[in-house]
């Protein structure tokens, strides 16, 4: 099983939407099972609040079920819970590192570092484009969901 918990600042755009994103990859491959994905915050802003209304158009367009998600902070026991804490950009890493109180394991990544061009994936929040997060988490999920499976094999 593989346990893996995507992070962003508020929990209701880049994250969520690398959550619905990875839970459709891998049920389209037939592996949903072999998953444990959830999502969830460095700040306490947006706690309670839903996917935004932007992530949401997004994943409807692309044909992708919108995870029923009301944003939720991250907390230093996910670090025990999950095999992987994945981070939209350096902020987030950050951020999650002084939460969840170090990395002794090596389970906190950047998500666009799985795939051939590491970096940030842009905040929609502060962007207002959509398109252009939704193109990045699906390069970083399909690297991701590629990796995890090299590791099976």
């Amino acid at each position: 099983m593989h346990r893996i918990m995507f992070v962003c600042h508020g929990n209701i755009c880049r994250s969520p939407m690398a959550e619905c994103v990875m839970k459709h990859m891998a049920a389209r491959r037939g592996i949903a099972d072999e998953f444990h994905i959830d999502s969830s915050a460095t700040s306490s802003d947006d706690i309670g609040n839903p996917i935004h209304h932007g992530t949401r158009r997004k994943l409807k367009e692309a044909g992708i079920p919108v995870c029923d998600h009301r944003a939720v902070k991250l907390c230093r026991s996910d670090y025990d819970r999950y095999d992987l804490i994945i981070g939209m950009d350096s902020a987030n890493i950050r951020d999650i590192l002084r939460i969840v109180g170090g990395d002794p394991q090596g389970k906190v990544k950047r998500l666009l570092d799985f795939g051939s061009r590491p970096g940030d994936i842009e905040d929609p929040w502060y962007t207002g484009d959509f398109d252009v997060t939704y193109d990045d988490i699906v390069k970083g999920c399909t690297a991701l969901l590629a990796h995890l499976c090299r590791e099976n094999d």
